[in-house]
């Protein structure tokens, strides 16, 4: 930490630093690392934004650091991103905690909510054996690669009639967030592929956790928030390119929401 001091005044000016009034594509994540607090060791819940910016350019909009997740604090992230300049966003990727796609619309009621795929399938396959994993992800691939949400939904149909006997949970599941994960469908190809996983920040997040094996408890959020700092320029180094076929996403979504684009 005393090392570190001299980069707290360069942190506390790049977390309020303004953002850019419009990002197409926003991912929302978190992640958990352990610190030192009052004598005792908590987990400690860290929020992420990571934009994806007019040029197709990833960038990591902010960190905050509170005690637990929760939609209640994701509200105050999104505001904290109001405040900063970002007036609009047209696709929040994120993951399936209760309460979270609300919180967004409140401050972004014109932003489309999307669940991240890759979650739901991950949260699915917790509830799978060894022997039936590959049968039961080749049924949900089905479900998510299907043409359109009317598929789709068929697909999701013959997957409860094959497995809710044993898997029950799985189908309510996909039930349940059906509203989040459709919206995907009204996507061409290119934009799919961007927005069915939140796999731009899970990259950042593996840098992350690779810190948080290195050091199993920080001794202040002061120092975990510098440390996540440090660790996101190392990040960065390799995001030397926009995302892929971004000038036919960008065409795409500029027809998608037309007058919501600057001339």
């Amino acid at each position: 930490s005393s090392v570190t001091d001299a980069v707290i005044e360069e942190v506390k000016a790049w977390q309020s630093r303004p953002l850019e009034a419009l990002y197409p594509i926003v991912y929302l994540d978190c992640i958990h690392a352990k610190v030192r607090d009052g004598g005792a060791v908590n987990t400690k819940a860290v929020y992420l934004a990571l934009g994806v910016n007019l040029r197709g350019e990833k960038e990591l909009l902010g960190l905050w650091i509170a005690q637990t997740e929760g939609a209640k604090f994701w509200l105050q992230v999104v505001t904290d991103l109001k405040n900063r300049g970002v007036n609009d966003i047209f696709i929040a990727c994120v993951d399936g905690l209760k309460g979270f796609p609300e919180a967004i619309e409140v401050v972004y009621p014109k932003t489309e909510v999307q669940l991240c795929i890759v979650h739901m399938v991950r949260n699915s396959l917790k509830y799978v054996s060894w022997k039936q994993r590959k049968e039961v992800a080749a049924d949900l691939r089905a479900i998510y690669t299907s043409a359109t949400a009317e598929a789709a939904e068929q697909r999701l149909t013959e997957f409860e009639q094959k497995w809710d006997d044993t898997l029950a949970p799985i189908g309510q599941s996909w039930r349940r967030n059906w509203s989040r994960i459709i919206p995907f469908f009204a996507y061409p190809p290119e934009i799919r592929k961007v927005i069915y996983t939140t796999n731009a920040i899970e990259s950042l997040n593996s840098t992350y956790r690779k810190l948080n094996r290195q050091r199993s408890v920080f001794p202040s959020d002061t120092a975990l928030l510098k440390a996540l700092y440090l660790a996101t320029f190392e990040a960065t180094k390799k995001w030397t390119s926009t995302i892929r076929n971004w000038a036919q996403v960008y065409g795409e979504l500029s027809i998608m929401y037309e007058g919501r684009l600057p001339e």
